[in-house]
């Protein structure tokens, strides 16, 4: 494992409508509205957190995402800091910490937060950068034949005999994710073994769309899956 390890989460602004389409097509992808991340090293120790959010000068938030994290764009213009000036804060610790990133559905964080790199022109480095998904690790915990993963909050409760407060917050998301990580580190449901073999599976990213090998069309499926159980 990596000496730092950096746990990362987003909220957008909605869904896109086609994922096998490049982030040239601007008017596909929607847009981050809150970015957060926690490093920690390797340990668990944390070093750092950041929470941001993104101003809405150039987009709109659909009624269905509002729904979910409750962000206006009211909000975003009174607390919100450019799209540049968050994308270069996590591009730089990307780079200076060298981590692990992690994230529960890390697809989804991949592709929103390459979506903006591109729209900026910056280097992406979570391109080059070895990643983790929890929620691909959590197929042990699934007690539903519907389901094939677990949602994050549903995860947090197994793990910790808790419920997950402020789900949809980036930074909260964030934490809990570091957390179950870490558990589950510690019960042997993940392990050095575990990421390398997901490491193995991704194929290099492109430009365009997905870095990982599970192909588009399993990634759509285990996506929508995803999303209704957010209603379930």
């Amino acid at each position: 494992m990596r000496d730092y390890l950096l746990f990362i989460d987003t909220e957008t602004s909605g869904l896109p409508k086609k994922w096998e389409v490049s982030y040239a097509d601007q008017d596909n992808w929607p847009y981050s509205v809150q970015i957060a991340w926690v490093i920690c090293n390797k340990n668990g120790q944390e070093i750092k957190r950041e929470n941001h959010y993104i101003k809405a000068d150039d987009f709109e938030i659909s009624p269905a995402a509002y729904q979910i994290h409750g962000i206006s764009k009211a909000f975003l213009q009174q607390h919100g800091k450019s799209r540049q000036t968050v994308l270069m804060r996590l591009q730089a610790d990307l780079i200076q910490y060298q981590p692990l990133v992690v994230a529960h559905f890390l697809q989804l964080d991949f592709h929103m937060i390459g979506a903006d790199f591109y729209r900026l022109g910056l280097e992406n480095p979570l391109q080059e950068l070895p990643k983790f998904c929890t929620m691909l690790a959590t197929s042990k915990y699934v007690s539903n034949p519907k389901s094939k993963y677990l949602r994050l909050d549903r995860l947090y409760y197994i793990l910790f005999q808790k419920d997950l407060k402020n789900q949809h917050e980036a930074l909260t998301d964030a934490t809990a994710t570091a957390a179950c990580f870490f558990e589950m580190l510690k019960l042997g449901d993940i392990s050095e073994e575990k990421i390398t073999r997901q490491q193995q599976a991704q194929t290099q990213p492109g430009n365009a769309i997905s870095g990982w090998g599970c192909g588009a069309l399993a990634f759509l499926i285990s996506f929508l899956t995803y999303l209704f159980s957010l209603w379930s």
